[in-house]
């Protein structure tokens, strides 16, 4: 029985079984690849979902940021960097209600002349057009002369020159070459206006250097930037003056004086005078670099007459002063300081003034 057991298999036996061996063989590899590809898959779709996340991650993060670039440059349009810069200066890095600092810079309006008249020949969309269109050129002079604007009034702008690295003296200039450009810019307007049969517009400046206060005012949901003081009055008034004296840009003697503009620019004394809500009286001059080389040089001819008639007329001599005005008139028939003069001392002849008058006009 043992022997039978020990003989050897048949050959198809054999071969079953070989076979047989070869196909669970193969099977178990096909097994190992699934496996193996199995857990690749598994892997690449965690990478795969690991990289997607930290994209959108990302993602969120360039959003946030892309919104605060936004919002920062959509919050300059309303608070001037340069406001952060002055309060960065004096030793504060934020912007909180009610900061107050005092500082020393010159101040600079503008207005369109006749706007009211202007405006009421458009319709309320063409307003907004022309005006976004004006302040658009307005912007680049002051800007590129070291200012920036603080407020729109209306059709008027009011601009601050307070260089941070530079002196009184540099604050004074940028103003003066700004309002020069100012007057470059419009003549460039202009012309662009009458290529499309749009009427000539024309603006007065006033400048003023001295002391002011500059902070933040409001409540705890509303705040702005303000400059607050009796420069910025004076400014305001010296712009208003530009009319009445038929001139572009009229300066104190303050600023002048700072700017140590004589033989920078040239300017002529235009009067002695107190403004609304002041008591000591100023002096006030025109800037008329700007003017045709012409009229330039008869203003300038007949500058120490005007300034000689006005000496005059502070101690009350009428005559004389009348005598050095009518002088100025024969240089410059066209002028209409010498006329306005003569007509102040005819005038003020014939009134009773105060004991203590000083020469000054209120206006």
């Amino acid at each position: 029985m043992l022997e039978q057991v020990l003989q050897p298999l048949p050959l198809f036996l054999l071969v079953i079984i070989a076979l047989y061996t070869i196909v669970l063989v193969v099977l178990l590899r096909k097994t190992a690849r699934l496996t193996v590809s199995a857990s690749t898959s598994i892997e690449n779709a965690q990478q795969c979902a690991y990289q997607s996340q930290s994209e959108e991650v990302l993602k969120q993060y360039k959003d946030k940021a892309d919104e605060a670039m936004r919002l920062n440059q959509t919050f300059r349009k309303f608070v001037p960097k340069q406001f952060v810069d002055h309060f960065a200066k004096h030793g504060s890095e934020t912007l909180e209600l009610g900061r107050a600092d005092e500082d020393e810079l010159a101040i600079l309006f503008s207005d369109i002349r006749g706007f009211t008249s202007l405006s009421e020949q458009m319709t309320p969309q063409e307003l907004m057009n022309f005006l976004n269109s004006y302040f658009l050129r307005m912007n680049e002079p002051i800007h590129k002369n070291n200012g920036f604007i603080d407020k729109f009034i209306g059709d008027a702008v009011m601009a601050l020159f307070d260089r941070p690295t530079g002196t009184n003296t540099d604050k004074a200039q940028d103003a003066i070459r700004a309002a020069l450009d100012l007057r470059h810019a419009i003549n460039l307007y202009n012309q662009h206006r009458s290529n499309c049969n749009y009427p000539p517009v024309n603006i007065g400046i006033g400048i003023h250097f001295g002391p002011v206060i500059i902070g933040t005012v409001g409540s705890d949901d509303r705040m702005d930037t303000t400059v607050i003081g009796d420069s910025v009055n004076i400014a305001f008034r010296l712009e208003a003056l530009a009319p009445k004296y038929n001139t572009d840009i009229v300066i104190s003697a303050q600023t002048l004086e700072q700017a140590d503009a004589k033989g920078l620019f040239e300017y002529r004394l235009l009067d002695w005078i107190r403004v609304k809500g002041r008591k000591s009286p100023i002096e006030v001059y025109e800037i008329i670099d700007h003017q045709d080389p012409k009229v330039k040089q008869l203003k300038l001819a007949n500058a120490e007459l005007i300034k000689q008639g006005l000496g005059y007329r502070k101690q009350q001599q009428w005559q004389d002063a009348m005598a050095h005005f009518q002088q100025a008139l024969m240089i410059n028939p066209e002028d209409t300081l010498a006329i306005h003069h003569l007509d102040q001392c005819a005038k003020l002849q014939n009134t009773e003034l105060a004991a203590d008058w000083d020469g000054s006009i209120l206006l």
